[in-house]
């Protein structure tokens, strides 16, 4: 099942997310159940794995950041032809194959990182998933199963980051 449909981009209040696009409740109740709420969005022929977020109103938005934004020359009030699906995939993103392989590697830091809730492990698949250099994509891997393992499970950003620079020294 895929809808298309016509939106505009508006800008959100609050801190979390800045520019969305809008979705009516009739368009986006379909898409969710009390598993997910992820769908496949497409703006212009350019998909990217997002979530139906609510409002507080009955309505929802889908979250477009400034990287799409910019690469599709999209600015708030901006009219937009919309098709999305849901998500089925494992993660709700795509998993780099070399984050695949460390856990094939590491049962331990594949068991830590699957005790995460999904949102930790989709940041983190997002965090390594976003370098084009697999080299690099195999390292950050890597530094965060050691740093989960050596946490067990407790993810800090901040602590993950300077695991990060400390690995980048070496």
């Amino acid at each position: 099942m895929a809808d298309v449909f016509r939106s505009h981009l508006f800008r959100k209040e609050g801190n979390v997310w800045d520019i969305a696009i809008y979705v009516s409740k009739e368009i986006a109740t379909p898409y969710i159940d009390k598993d997910s709420r992820r769908i496949i969005c497409t703006v212009y022929n350019f998909s990217y794995h997002a979530a139906l977020m609510p409002q507080g109103n009955g309505d929802f938005f889908i979250n477009i950041n400034g990287e799409i934004r910019k690469k599709l020359n999209l600015k708030v009030d901006d009219e937009v032809d919309v098709t999305f699906e849901k998500d089925t995939s494992t993660y709700g993103t795509p998993l780099p194959d070399e984050l695949k392989t460390a856990w094939d590697l590491d049962e331990d830091g594949h068991r830590v990182f699957h005790s995460l809730t999904m949102g930790k492990q989709r940041t983190l698949i997002h965090m390594v998933g976003k370098f084009k250099s697999a080299d690099k994509r195999i390292e950050k891997s890597l530094v965060i199963l050691e740093y989960l393992k050596s946490v067990n499970g407790n993810l800090d950003y901040k602590e993950l980051n300077i695991a990060f620079k400390n690995a980048n020294k070496k």
